[in-house]
């Protein structure tokens, strides 16, 4: 991960030489800051945390407003693109691939899209996706998930258009469900209606007759939100499509997602709005279950606001998120904490978001160590879908949410554990193709830059575990 940070900025954040230093050794602390400003500025030392913490206090700015979250997310992509077996007889290096990413980041995309373009292809054969044709949706998904990186999950239009309607909202009704079926009707002139909806369909809109349905069996948060993710394809629509027109999506069926991701995301403005959702996030020390409750939010609904809070002057927590099956499919990814959630595979076995599924519906706490040496504070829960019937059938997922280990007091998820024990950290990597803890016993492949040798005299515990390199 790229700071971006001047040699005066670093000088002026704690390191700043003052009026009164005798001479000599002004001089002498001077010598040492240039040369390690030096190192810093040719890549060869990294900013520490604290270091950068120290920064951001000086000029009264949020750290990750110095943070180029951007370049370390496309470092880890073509890290993991390169640790595929078409480059096993290959001599790229990981530090000429971290060029590539730092020096020249528009090929590196272009790498990136090759290689999706090539996945494609291998899985599906060489007819598939001719030119002219349709965008394949799961690569209008990775598309959708690289915009809202872009964007930090935080479109300040939607933001404004929800808090001016949910303020006519709530002069519309009692409680907000009342008066969101209120302001529908006396805006749009759409009757909200309960109904029996056949094959999986959760909400309906009969155009002709004006009427919005919804599952009656769809628990209420789902309800409220289908109907405010509604509101928000009618009465945002221009923001949306503003949004959409500049973000330069690929054609096919990337914009009709991002539609549908945008109108998700003004739902979740409008049942949380941002200033009272910040407040409570930071009064109850972003007890999920608790702002659940507050809102009426289903947990996954709730992480996801927690992703958003990127307003200037008024941040939350830099969190990433991950959702997963128990498969090990990765359906949502967003990092801001600085951890790289992996693009084209599973994530490591040893994350929590997967032995959560150990203990369902209760939070897994894990403090976890990246190979870099960053450390992070994640939770997990699974979570259960389905429709309120008899012998409804379930799906099952993890959400992971998480973040840098400096901000972990900041989450009551942290009370009564020893943040600063190294014991306490688990060992994680992103993926195994790109992992060098060669001693791990959860390997599913080696290394991609190794070769393992087994030996006739020495069984290791994993297959994988002992190894020689290239």
């Amino acid at each position: 991960m790229k700071y971006k940070t001047s040699r005066s900025a670093v000088v002026s954040s704690g390191c700043a030489v003052r009026s009164g230093f005798h001479k000599p050794i002004w001089r002498e602390h001077w010598a040492f800051r240039r040369a390690y400003l030096n190192l810093i500025e040719h890549n060869r030392r990294k900013i520490t945390v604290p270091l950068l913490f120290s920064i951001a206090g000086y000029f009264g700015v949020e750290p990750g407003d110095l943070v180029d979250s951007d370049e370390g997310r496309l470092l880890g992509d073509l890290m993991e693109a390169f640790g595929d077996d078409i480059f096993a007889d290959s001599d790229v290096t990981n530090l000429e691939i971290r060029d590539l990413a730092q020096s020249n980041p528009e090929a590196a995309r272009a790498v990136l899209k090759l290689y999706d373009r090539y996945r494609l292809l291998a899985k599906s054969g060489p007819a598939a996706n001719i030119q002219g044709e349709a965008e394949p949706f799961h690569l209008a998904t990775d598309a959708i998930s690289d915009f809202l990186q872009e964007h930090a999950n935080h479109f300040p239009t939607l933001e404004a258009a929800a808090e001016r309607i949910r303020a006519d909202i709530d002069r519309s009704g009692d409680n907000f469900g009342h008066g969101l079926w209120t302001y529908l009707f006396n805006v749009f002139g759409i009757e909200v209606r309960l109904a029996s909806l056949a094959n999986g369909i959760a909400r309906q809109f009969d155009q002709r007759r004006q009427h919005l349905l919804v599952s009656d069996i769809l628990p209420t948060e789902s309800a409220l939100f289908l109907v405010a993710h509604q509101l928000g394809q009618l009465a945002a629509g221009d923001e949306i499509d503003a949004i959409i027109d500049a973000a330069g999506l690929p054609e096919g069926d990337a914009p009709g997602l991002a539609r549908n991701v945008l109108a998700a995301y003004f739902a979740a403005a409008l049942t949380m709005p941002y200033a009272p959702f910040l407040r409570a996030c930071k009064d109850h020390r972003y007890d999920i279950e608790r702002i659940g409750r507050r809102f009426g939010a289903s947990f996954e609904q709730v992480c996801h606001r927690m992703t958003t809070l990127q307003r200037p002057g008024a941040t939350g927590i830099p969190l990433h998120l991950v959702r997963t099956d128990i498969a090990g499919n990765i359906s949502k990814r967003f990092s801001l904490s600085g951890i790289h959630i992996p693009r084209h595979s599973g994530a490591c076995p040893r994350w929590n978001v997967y032995s959560a599924f150990l203990s369902p519906e209760q939070i897994n706490i894990q403090l976890s160590q990246m190979p870099d040496g960053r450390s992070y504070f994640c939770i997990a829960r699974t979570i259960a879908k389905g429709d309120h019937r008899y012998n409804a059938p379930r799906r099952y997922m993890s959400i992971g949410l998480g973040c840098s280990i400096h901000h972990a007091k900041e989450m009551i998820y942290s009370d009564g554990i020893d943040l600063s024990g190294e014991s306490q950290l688990v060992p994680i990597g992103v993926g195994c193709r790109i992992c060098p803890r060669l001693e791990c016993g959860q390997r599913a492949y080696p290394p991609a830059d190794y070769r393992f040798t087994l030996r006739d005299e020495i069984r290791p515990r994993s297959l994988y575990g002992l190894m020689s390199g290239l």
